[in-house]
């Protein structure tokens, strides 16, 4: 059977393009394009754009994007893939959970003033926690600037749809914005969209040809028909659905707080820097008085209740919910497991709670990511990298920021604060040795 087919797939009104156009419509988005490989492709597709800029500028030497620190990894892998050079910024971290909030207008402000050659800010709103930036004052501050503002809105494709939600990207004004909608409207997983705002800083034809570089060309019409059916149910029921789900959780976060070592995360913490506005659809469990991780209540709960949370740190659970979704069942369930579970604990599991530092500041970069991952490489024992520059990514969970970065220094503070996580049950992404007894690094001549 052909990949792609007249009349279906094929043309400038084919059914495939109606869909994509009711979606835009759907997001208020000058143009959307559906993606069949995740967010990551977008994000993929977003950093393509932004080198073209670049490109365009004449923009080589210094940083010439500015992105926030704690991006997904697929926006490092698009700057290996572009050989952008990225001034980061720092989320703000939040003292008391240890997790990582959003950025905050000042501090985007402060980085393209620090970066007057960069064509392009980068941010993250929502969080997997729940924390929503002031997107429409760093919309703001990045035109001001005269630069477009891309959002890695992934947990936030929902938020268009209800005025109990925190103000979305696109309606705020950014220019580009990823949306992993089968995290929160429901289309099958591996679908997502890319949506091209109102602005007139990013030329649609040049974000068309990007999509077109590097998608497939033979999509799922699976994947297509979920996103076109989760667009048609978030446009013509979201409102309806989201206030029952929000109800919902509302009552939750009620009954979870009677639980006792438990407490919630919620529109308490607004006001906090880095948190703007708070997303109710997020359910984050605060864990810190029940006297043990959320590394091991996470796995109790699971090994006796076959319930599985989409995010465990040192503090924090978070169990994410979605347009549409039967929360009330599945409500019942999570609250029925986590006080025997909490019933449970036995000293050893106790002895596993405790603070631990906020991750130390990062390494210089060196090289590009792109000259760091291409270059010539070497595995080293961990503990012997530090003054090394490092190829690949390394992330200890909690709280997600990247510790090191394809291109940059590895310090000792980095490879201690690596291991205090690990011993704290914590994990480490992104590095090629699963074992983590080694970490590729730029070889030495």
């Amino acid at each position: 059977m052909p990949a792609l087919i007249e009349g279906i797939d094929v043309g400038a009104d084919s059914p495939f393009q109606q869909a994509q156009r009711l979606a835009a419509e759907a997001w208020g988005a000058r143009r959307s394009w559906f993606l069949v490989n995740g967010a990551s492709q977008g994000n993929h597709a977003a950093c393509l754009v932004l080198a073209h800029l670049a490109s365009a500028a004449a923009e080589t030497t210094g940083p010439n994007v500015v992105v926030q620190r704690n991006v997904h990894t697929s926006t490092i892998d698009g700057l290996v893939l572009t050989g952008l050079r990225p001034s980061f910024i720092a989320p703000e971290l939040d003292p008391e959970l240890g997790v990582a909030h959003c950025i905050t207008p000042e501090a985007l402000a402060a980085a393209l003033d620090a970066a007057p050659r960069a064509v392009a800010a980068y941010v993250v709103s929502p969080t997997y926690f729940g924390a929503a930036a002031d997107i429409a004052r760093l919309v703001e501050v990045a035109h001001e600037h005269g630069v477009p503002l891309i959002a890695d809105e992934a947990w936030g494709g929902h938020m268009r749809f209800s005025p109990l939600l925190p103000d979305d990207a696109i309606g705020a004004g950014a220019d580009l914005v990823v949306s992993s909608t089968h995290k929160m409207v429901g289309s099958l997983t591996q679908s997502a969209i890319l949506h091209l705002g109102g602005g007139e800083l990013l030329d649609e034809m040049i974000v068309d040809r990007c999509v077109t570089a590097i998608e497939t060309t033979s999509p799922s019409a699976l994947l297509g028909g979920s996103l076109d059916a989760a667009r048609r149910l978030a446009a013509t029921r979201g409102e309806e659905l989201l206030a029952e789900t929000i109800a919902a959780l509302a009552g939750a976060r009620e009954r979870l707080r009677s639980i006792e070592g438990l407490d919630v995360l919620d529109e308490r913490l607004v006001g906090r820097p880095g948190v703007h506005a708070w997303d109710p659809l997020r359910l984050s469990i605060d864990v810190r008085g029940s006297g043990t991780t959320g590394y091991r209540l996470a796995r109790m709960v699971r090994e006796h209740d076959d319930i599985y949370f989409e995010l465990a740190s040192e503090n924090v659970l978070v169990a994410a919910f979605s347009i549409g979704a039967p929360a009330e069942p599945l409500l019942t369930r999570l609250l029925a497991a986590l006080g025997p579970a909490l019933d449970r604990l036995e000293p050893s599991d106790r002895e596993e709670a405790g603070h631990f530092a906020p991750p130390p500041p990062w390494g210089p970069l060196q090289k590009t990511p792109r000259e760091a991952f291409f270059g010539p490489q070497e595995a080293v024992p961990l503990d012997d990298s530090a003054g090394r520059i490092a190829a690949e990514s390394l992330a200890a969970y909690p709280p997600g920021v990247p510790n090191v970065l394809p291109g940059e220094l590895i310090t000792e503070p980095t490879i201690a604060y690596i291991h205090e996580t690990l011993d704290h049950g914590g994990s480490l992404r992104g590095a090629s040795d699963r074992s983590l007894k080694t970490v590729r690094v730029v070889a030495e001549r």
